[in-house]
């Protein structure tokens, strides 16, 4: 049986309503009495319109009739009787304004009560679709990696420690096997690749999806592409990961929970849980462009003055959990040695006149648990418990340590082992201060439209960085030196520092849209945790300095493209140098 709830049955009484007084017209428009009772006291009766209304609607008719009666007209029919004590309302003619009236107030209630519940609204779709917002993105890539000549090979700086720690089991340094032309087994050194251009044509794509719940929830899911779970990059090398045209993987980039319980212009709090993209003030020295947090973080804004709004933004993200079952084959399990960045914000917007535009902030990032601890192991042990603190990914330039003191009183006989992975020879305690300034006050040139200039900056000191301790760490027990420079001394920094000038349209908007910006980065080897920042300057990570250069032309509202030069060399250690070119054709939804 077919169920109607009580809004159809009263939206199909409205329409019933309607086409009841539209067929009854003619009869109306000839003065014809009703022989049954008054469409208005049906209409009444039906809950279509109230009691109140029709006595309006016959009070406008009489008012037109004595109007009429004035200015000498005759009148249309007899004085109209009261309506009756019983409630009912009994009318003999309805004038052909009134007949419009009813039908426009008729079709208005149709056609708002449609809209409001969403089911017969013309040209509209239905409100929870409205509640959904789907956006993204993609990129396609020429890059170019070149080397000039002189480049260090072999040395201690050039080693992949990424390679190293991500194995399945600890490298023996007592017995390496690496040769001129490569290594004659599995037990040799990684290094990266410092002195041979490669040309790579690059995919980045990215698909969102974010949900109004109401009562100021929302959430968000994203997927994008990426050859590998790095944190810094979702790009997809064409002809990579298996080559031959084969198909490539897509990750879960971003799921969240986000609650606003108010944004009035004056304040605004918002909380968000699960993964999603840096809630902090800040530039790619110190977090790429691309990361995204894992963890809970809470924001805030209050506007103290006309052009001043101070914020604030603090948060506890989990950068590694240790494996359930760690470790795998003993019956006696590690105690977890969890990873945890716990960090904090405060700043301002300032808008000290009609063109300019500042934001400052000064934020501490601290990071638990991420450096490294050498614990004594047997010489033979595969596994470790200070395994756990190597980190699990990582880019280059930060300084390095064996995590493993070796005991060798147990060895009797045969080959004495060494296995070793490696961790963070520092801890990481990060001072960072962060500025914008935008001034909308430049002369267009080709156009009606006024440029930007923008000047931002960053500056971040790692609080606890030691160059003493370091040095004592550089070495292990059996000798092994793992970062000594030329000199044979530890000469790595704990500062980095950024600025850049961008001059053009804000937005790329409109077609021939454009800006150009120029910028120079110095960070140190340990200023930051080298997994985490820009990684196409200088090939990514720290112990970089150089210039990048940079400029966007839009050629649609939604499609425009790149072209960026970053030129990079070592700070400290073994010579590097590196030049990357970078074309993109890029276009959003």
């Amino acid at each position: 049986m077919l169920q109607v709830n009580h809004s159809t049955r009263r939206a199909m009484a409205l329409a019933v309503s309607l086409l009841a007084l539209s067929a009854a017209a003619p009869a109306l428009a000839a003065d014809a009495p009703p022989s049954t009772p008054s469409l208005l006291e049906a209409m009444v009766a039906s809950g279509v319109i109230t009691q109140a209304q029709a006595d309006k609607i016959l009070a406008d008719a009489r008012a037109r009739d004595a109007a009429k009666a004035a200015q000498g007209a005759a009148p249309q029919t007899a004085a109209q009787p009261a309506p009756a004590n019983d409630g009912a309302v009994h009318v003999q003619y309805v004038p052909e304004v009134v007949k419009k009236q009813l039908r426009e107030e008729i079709k208005s209630q149709v056609m708002a009560q449609a809209r409001d519940e969403g089911w017969a609204a013309p040209n509209q779709t239905p409100e929870w679709t409205q509640r959904i917002k789907i956006t993204g993105d993609m990129r396609v890539r020429g890059e170019e990696d070149m080397f000039p000549k002189g480049n260090t090979k072999g040395d201690g700086s050039q080693i992949n420690w990424a390679s190293i720690n991500a194995r399945s089991t600890p490298l023996d340094v007592a017995s390496l096997t690496n040769s001129t032309n490569g290594a004659t087994s599995t037990n040799a050194v990684p290094y990266s690749n410092w002195n041979q251009q490669r040309e790579r044509m690059r995919l980045r794509a990215r698909v969102g999806v974010e949900a109004d719940l109401g009562e100021g929830f929302t959430t968000g899911v994203r997927l994008a592409t990426g050859e590998s779970s790095s944190p810094v990059s979702t790009n997809q090398t064409l002809g990579g990961s298996s080559g031959e045209f084969s198909k490539y993987q897509i990750w879960m980039d971003q799921a969240y929970i986000r609650y606003e319980p108010a944004n009035t212009g004056i304040w605004g709090m918002s909380t968000t849980a699960g993964r999603f993209a840096n809630p902090f003030f800040s530039t790619d020295l110190i977090w790429n462009n691309d990361l995204n947090f894992d963890g809970v973080a809470v924001s805030g804004k209050y506007q103290l003055a006309e052009g001043v709004t101070p914020f604030f933004t603090v948060g506890a993200f989990s950068v590694y959990n240790t494996d359930f079952n760690f470790s795998t084959y003993s019956s006696e399990k590690t105690t977890s040695q969890d990873k945890w960045l716990y960090a904090a914000q405060g700043g301002t917007d300032w808008k000290p006149a009609k063109d300019t535009a500042v934001k400052l902030g000064a934020a501490f990032y601290y990071f638990n648990n991420i450096e490294g601890k050498a614990t004594s192991c047997a010489y033979d042990d595969i596994t470790c418990g200070s395994d756990l603190f190597r980190p699990t990914f990582a880019q280059r330039g930060n300084t390095y340590m064996g995590l493993r003191n070796n005991n060798y009183s147990t060895y009797t006989s045969g080959t004495a082992y060494n296995y070793q992975y490696f961790g963070l020879a520092t801890p990481f305690h990060e001072l960072a201060l962060t500025g914008k300034v935008d001034y909308d006050g430049l002369k267009p040139i080709f156009r009606d439209q006024a440029f930007r200039l923008t000047l931002d900056g960053e500056f971040v000191k790692n609080l606890s960085f030691n160059k003493s301790a370091i040095n004592a760490k550089d070495c292990d027990t059996s000798g092994h030196c793992w970062n000594n420079d030329a000199n044979g001394q530890f000469n790595g920094g704990d500062t980095g520092a950024m600025l850049r000038v961008t001059v053009g349209t804000p937005k790329l908007a409109n077609r021939w849209d454009w800006n150009f910006s120029v910028g120079y980065k110095y960070i140190e080897s340990d200023a930051v945790v080298d997994a985490f920042n820009d990684s196409d300057f200088g090939l990514g990570g720290t112990n970089l300095k150089g210039y990048v250069l940079g400029g966007n032309l839009a050629l649609a509202r939604n499609v425009w493209t790149s072209l960026k030069w970053m030129s990079a060399d070592s700070i400290a250690g073994g010579t590097y140098a590196s030049d990357v070119l970078l074309l993109d054709l890029n276009a959003k939804f």
